[in-house]
């Protein structure tokens, strides 16, 4: 196959949207999504976007994304969250997934930071043993923690 990986543009973000929810469908969890495609244009292709993200076209067809963030590291400095790398369930196998992160890499590597982030959920074993075999280290004494939407609000209605 014959990938193309490029920045993606705002009139990607429909095709954007179907990878994320092929990926909740894949981690059970589809009713999960609220971002639409308004929200992705909207957040991402601005004069201050809130994301970077690529995509691996083949025949015209986004068949794979990597979204990514920066963030800083009290410890670190400047560093780079990967949201999301996702390849399509029929494309998998092919190495866009490693062409993907090449890529990710590539652009943190310019910007200068001195580490990139991003999670995997523990039972996704080939994705684990990918990442290992790229040389990232899976940290699995750490938990991610998070407050949603309500509960921020919950918070703030106790302060």
């Amino acid at each position: 196959m014959n990938f193309l990986i490029r920045e993606a543009t705002k009139n990607d973000a429909g095709q954007i949207l179907d990878l994320i929810k092929e990926l909740a469908d894949f981690e059970k969890e589809p009713h999960e999504v609220e971002v639409t495609v308004n929200d992705l244009q909207k957040d991402g292709f601005n004069t201050q976007p809130a994301f970077k993200c690529f995509v691996a076209e083949n025949e015209n067809d986004i068949v794979g994304m990597a979204l990514v963030y920066n963030r800083y590291s009290t410890w670190k400095g400047k560093i780079l969250h990967l949201e999301d790398l996702i390849v399509s369930e029929k494309f998998r196998g092919q190495g866009l997934g490693t062409l993907l992160l090449n890529q990710v890499v590539k652009y943190g590597h310019a910007l200068g930071v001195k580490r990139i982030n991003w999670e995997v959920i523990d039972w996704n074993e080939p994705a684990i043993a990918f990442y290992e075999k790229k040389g990232a280290k899976v940290l699995r004494d750490w938990d991610v923690v998070q407050l949603s939407e309500q509960g921020i609000k919950d918070y703030l209605s106790k302060i």
